[in-house]
């Protein structure tokens, strides 16, 4: 917005305050509205997934997102034209009080003059001057330095070879990501949960978590077949991998072994004995829930081993539930490791189907608002080729596929898309005559915002980087990451890959205009 309204400044000399708020609108509006429509679309689909926390983390933000677009196309509109009036009136920043201009007025600083009376120069903005308004270095720097070197033939080359490496280590990266959160993650750094979890690993890694297996319905613990159904249940989860079957603590089988046959085959007998068993075994107290006739439910334990990473965890989980299924007896396998054990079965795919209806939701909007299908393809493209990279080098920054990380993905959908469409729109709607030409000219208008959104994001979430918890450090990485590899794609690789499609890229409309301007300027007898 701030650079569409230097802009329409540095066009017209004197104009209205109506006519370059419009003009302001009419080069911003839609590029802020393509990136605020994609940026709500990728956190509301970020809503569906299985995660609670994610859900209401995307609900959140992309609500955050709808107050940020409706405060930018119109409160902020008006600060900037309150802005303007007070430079036209020489007032003061803070006091908003006329600041008179004297003679010796040019002698201040700078930024005195800038805050006082909107020149830099100390020339009173009341006073008519034929001087445009100047422009800032960096958007010089853009279009007489960097637009130019990036559009050489060699450079793009090279630039074409450095995107062949990035992609290249980023499949690498996704190839070799870990899923899973470490508990200890979930701890301050000086938390004693730290040094717990690491002896833990050290001297008791081959032991898992000791399982409860439910029975949770009443059943007639009395009659054999039953005990029998319950037996061949207990020994096919002793029969998986990750379960020692010589650490399982069962209550049915230690009061079959001590009681006889004949008192445990009569309901009655069955249910009034137990008392003598809880006598000899106190702890199998815990393990019945029992009325005066019947058995509501009751527990076993199973000890597991070998369970040492995200994989292993994941599997027990699969092989226990699925074993527990196939038994005729309603059975529930349950340890409080589950809730985390279970974000793996769900994290690979909830993270695929978020990114991929993103991304689609993106073209959609793309094809819409931005006047040319190839551009759209190219958003596109950055989206995908942004959220591969950020997948990719989570794994060379020790990040973990969580669902800490995978918020951060979310993030991820929205954020990529600004700096490419951005840079797209204004390459499309350039009436340049050469791809190279509008390249540059999409680098000058746009290059330098891009750039102080990315560094004004960036030192936004520094500070995250020193913060003691580990969930403030991933999004620190994960942003630092997103922020990094967008600026790095609407800066250097789609204005690069936009010129090799030359005039496909081209706004037809656009061009008719600039032809039609080319010609009045060159024509003598245009009064």
């Amino acid at each position: 917005m701030i650079a569409s309204w230097e802009q329409s400044l540095r066009k017209k000399e004197k104009s209205d305050v109506k006519s370059l708020l419009a003009e302001t609108y009419t080069e911003a509006a839609l590029s802020v509205t393509i990136t605020t429509l994609t940026d709500v679309l990728a956190f509301f689909i970020g809503v569906w997934t299985a995660f609670p926390s994610v859900r209401s983390f995307c609900l959140y933000t992309g609500t955050a997102f709808v107050f940020c677009y409706i405060y930018t196309l119109t409160f902020f509109g008006a600060v900037i034209v309150l802005n303007y009036k007070r430079e036209q009136g020489n007032r003061h920043w803070l006091t908003c009080m006329p600041v008179g201009v004297g003679e010796d007025q040019a002698e201040k600083s700078c930024l005195y003059n800038v805050c006082c009376i909107g020149s830099c120069s100390g020339q009173s903005s009341q006073v008519e001057t034929k001087q445009p308004e100047s422009e800032h270095p960096m958007s010089i720097f853009f279009k007489q330095y960097y637009g130019p070197f990036f559009t050489n033939k060699w450079i793009k080359l090279l630039v074409v070879l450095l995107y062949g490496t990035y992609l290249g280590g980023s499949i690498y990266g996704c190839t070799q990501i870990r899923e899973g959160i470490d508990l200890r993650n979930l701890a301050s750094d000086d938390s004693y949960v730290i040094p717990y979890y690491d002896d833990d690993d050290k001297y008791f890694s081959a032991y898992g978590p000791r399982v409860m297996v439910v029975i949770t319905e009443s059943v007639d613990y009395w009659n054999e077949t039953v005990r029998l159904v319950i037996e061949n249940c207990t020994q096919n989860l002793e029969g998986i991998s990750y379960v020692d079957k010589n650490f399982t603590e069962s209550w049915l089988r230690v009061y079959t072994k001590l009681a006889e046959r004949d008192l445990i085959n009569n309901k009655t007998l069955f249910i009034k004995n137990l008392s003598t068993l809880f006598n000899s075994f106190p702890s199998f107290e815990w393990d019945i829930n029992k009325t005066q006739d019947k058995i509501e439910a009751s527990r076993f334990f199973i000890q597991t081993v070998n369970v040492t990473s995200a994989i292993d965890e994941k599997n027990l989980l699969n092989q226990l539930r699925e074993t527990a299924e196939q038994c005729s007896i309603p059975l529930m396998v349950y340890h409080p490791a589950f809730i985390y054990y279970d974000q793996y079965l769900v994290i690979v795919q909830n993270t695929v189907q978020n990114i991929v209806v993103a991304a689609g939701a993106m073209l959609v909007v793309s094809l819409l608002l931005i006047p040319n299908p190839l551009c759209s393809l190219w958003v596109t493209f950055a989206i995908v080729s942004v959220i591969v990279g950020v997948a990719g080098f989570m794994t060379f920054w020790n990040v973990n596929l969580d669902s800490i990380s995978m918020i951060n993905l979310v993030i991820c959908i929205g954020f990529s898309v600004d700096f490419s469409a951005h840079i797209s729109y204004a390459f499309v709607t350039s009436g340049e005559s050469s791809a190279n030409k509008r390249a540059i000219e999409a680098l000058y208008l746009l290059g330098y915002p891009v750039l102080q959104g990315a560094l004004s994001t960036i030192l936004g979430v520094v500070v995250l980087a020193a913060a003691k918890a580990y969930i403030f450090r991933t999004f620190f990485k994960i942003m630092f990451l997103v922020i990094l590899f967008g600026a790095l794609h609407g800066l250097v690789f789609i204005p690069v890959f936009l010129t090799f499609f030359g005039n496909f890229g081209r706004s037809p409309h656009n061009t008719q205009s600039k032809k039609l301007e080319l010609r009045f300027r060159n024509d003598k007898d245009c009064p």
